[in-house]
């Protein structure tokens, strides 16, 4: 075993083998990606808004439950729906823009610190990189964290290689302009922080190496044309489009979500540390050698690493402000923090004498192994007993379904349901839709409802009080209905308790409704006017 650990750090330690080791960590990337079903909601909503555009042919208005869903911009939900399409509507094609983003932060990693320092540190930093299991994890999950992680990271590496290249005098726009197109991306994949981040981290870091100098080259007019040529058409289109779509997207979910205190997963100041800490084990340890008196101060790579810290202390700063934060907000951090880990591991396996080397390297392997064994032990855990999926329920329903059923959900809409029965109509969504409380907290009804603001007739359409289910059967001309729900929901519905459940997992019920059932029903049969 020994042998086998030192052989698998000598091979990463190649430098002539650093293709293949960027290969295989892209390649680790995809790995697990389709082994579980989705979780909601964050799976379940992202996914079902990229399956909305495939199924509709709308590739340019974000739906949910066919209502216009401007929490965010529309680059993952083209990414999946383009996936989808190619591969099949399966879990793997739905996670793929995140790996997506995962193999852009690991890539332009790579290339930057092959180009700007030495292929070994490159060649264990992606290693190091995707092997941790908060970003391997990232990497798995559809939402748009990871994405958009990918951009800022790429935008991070571009400007920051055009910034040297400039320094020393030699041709810059090419990459300078890649730098420009990554940040636009990164607007389409999550708006302002796309440029805002990756802007404040190279400034940052012109400053402290007293580049100003070089400023005015970098913000020059055609390379901010590019951007706003590749950035702004969208959004453009979205405001004359819809009315207030400015207002909603960019003043209430960029400005208030960040400085208000109301809204949900409100966590203290110092939170991300210990996430970053556990999320990059057993890498993290590591970070105690930062603190070496010679490790800031070491001429050859006292640039690169001055680049990393400013990248990672920019981040961890920026996303520990708000009250409200996510674990996937931080993603854009992991890619300085796993050069600086392995920056820390080469120094110390350099300063081993060649006796003692062997026992070096296998320490090495052994961590890439253990890494590994975390990052399938935590998605194999959450696919084992993450319980927020339909998929399970929906594999036994998919025989008799027709993508023109008609979906009903009461009192929970379930976002993955559309998704892995194929349904191609939008789902009535029965629930109190006049509760004055709706818009004060973060769940599915507020999603809908504010989604429902801007196309207020098709709102009526889907959004539907508990009295309006049963005229609304008895009015459909044709089809099945299938109703989701709880079975202690029947008894506010007297036709549900009437009616046999189709199929049940325990916690939700299904029930379906022919031509030939719903004509049955009392509620259908009593003359129109009578009470």
């Amino acid at each position: 075993m020994k042998r086998f650990l030192s052989s698998l750090a000598e091979g990463l330690l190649e430098p002539r083998r650093g293709g293949l080791v960027l290969f295989l960590c892209l390649a680790w990337l995809t790995l697990l990606a389709g082994i579980r079903p989705l979780m909601l909601p964050d799976e379940g909503r992202y996914v079902g808004v990229a399956w909305g555009m495939l199924s509709s042919g709308d590739w340019l208005v974000p739906t949910l439950d066919g209502l216009p869903f401007f929490h965010k911009p529309p680059l993952f939900y083209w990414l999946t729906g383009l996936a989808l399409q190619v591969f099949g509507s399966n879990d793997w094609a739905a996670r793929l823009a995140s790996v997506i983003g995962a193999a852009l932060a690991t890539g332009a990693l790579y290339l930057f610190v092959s180009r700007h320092g030495d292929k070994r540190l490159a060649g264990v930093s992606a290693v190091v990189l995707v092997s941790q299991p908060m970003f391997f994890a990232g990497a798995q999950y559809a939402n748009l964290d990871m994405l958009v992680a990918g951009m800022i990271s790429a935008t991070i590496v571009c400007g920051a290689s055009a910034i040297l290249r400039l320094d020393r005098g030699l041709p810059y726009r090419t990459v300078l302009a890649a730098a420009y197109v990554f940040a636009a991306l990164g607007v389409l994949a999550k708006g302002l922080i796309g440029f805002v981040l990756p802007g404040a981290v190279l400034l940052a870091w012109l400053l402290l190496g007293k580049r100003y100098r070089l400023i005015p080259a970098l913000l020059s007019l055609p390379m901010l044309l590019l951007f706003v040529a590749v950035a702004a058409p969208w959004f453009l289109w979205m405001q004359k489009s819809y009315s207030g779509f400015w207002d909603y997207f960019f003043v209430y979910h960029h400005f208030q979500r960040f400085a208000h205190s109301g809204f949900s997963n409100a966590r203290p100041f110092w939170f991300y540390l210990p996430v970053v800490l556990l999320g990059a084990l057993p890498w993290s340890p590591w970070i105690v050698r930062l603190g070496a008196p010679k490790f800031l101060v070491d001429p050859p790579r006292c640039e690169m690493r001055s680049l990393m810290i400013v990248w990672l202390l920019a981040i961890l700063v920026f996303f520990s402000w708000p009250n409200s934060k996510l674990i996937g907000y931080i993603f854009p951090a992991l890619p300085p923090l796993a050069y600086l880990l392995a920056d820390a591991i080469l120094t110390w396996l350099q300063k081993r004498q060649d006796a003692q080397r062997a026992d070096a390297s296998g320490y090495l392997g052994g961590s890439v192994l253990l890494a590994g064994s975390l990052c399938v032990a935590f998605v194999a855990l959450v696919g084992q007993f993450d319980p927020t999926s339909t998929r399970a329920l929906s594999r036994q329903v998919a025989p008799l379904f027709s993508a023109d059923d008609q979906l009903v959900m009461i009192d929970e809409y379930e976002y993955d349901l559309p998704f892995y029965l194929r349904a191609r109509k939008n789902s009535w969504v029965v629930s109190d839709w006049q509760d004055a409380d709706i818009p004060l907290r973060d769940n599915w009804r507020k999603e809908l409802f504010d989604a429902g603001r801007f196309a207020p007739i098709k709102a009526q359409e889907v959004l539907l009080l508990a009295g309006e289910l049963a005229p609304r059967l008895c009015a459909l001309g044709s089809g099945t209905v299938w109703i989701w729900g709880k079975t202690a929901q029947a008894a506010r519905y007297p036709f549900l308790s009437q009616q046999t459940v189709a199929f049940s997992d325990g916690k939700k019920a299904v029930w379906r409704f022919d031509d030939a059932q719903r004509r049955r029903l009392a509620e259908c049969a009593a003359p129109p006017g009578s009470g």
